[in-house]
């Protein structure tokens, strides 16, 4: 009888305790992601600044990316598995894992 107790009770704590740690492993997944934007965005006005273009412009992820220029030493992962777009000149780059609600965790914004 002992031992059905114990056994009831651990279970109670872990239908408590999982949900949360999975929530904030998933919270904390997106905050890499929300870190990798700030950095996209960060290297993407200096690139801009540095060639002079308009709001509007297109850039590739590639063309931040490299040892010789120094915008961004590597392309950065998604920790979620997403792939980051990059978005013109004057948008906010975005991640198409995070762009709609999942697992209880909003929408980015990454400022």
């Amino acid at each position: 009888m002992e031992i059905m107790m114990v056994i009831l009770i651990m279970s109670i704590i872990l239908a408590i305790a999982v949900p949360a740690w999975m929530r904030q492993r998933e919270h904390a997944r997106a905050r890499g992601c929300q870190e990798n934007l700030t950095k996209i965005d960060g290297a993407k006005e200096v690139y801009a600044m540095e060639l002079n273009l308009s709001n509007g412009s297109v850039i590739d992820l590639t063309a931040l990316v490299g040892a010789g220029n120094g915008y961004l030493k590597r392309a950065p992962e998604c920790p979620a598995g997403g792939e980051y777009l990059v978005e013109p000149i004057g948008t906010d780059p975005s991640c198409s894992y995070y762009g709609t609600e999942q697992f209880g965790v909003p929408r980015i914004n990454y400022q």
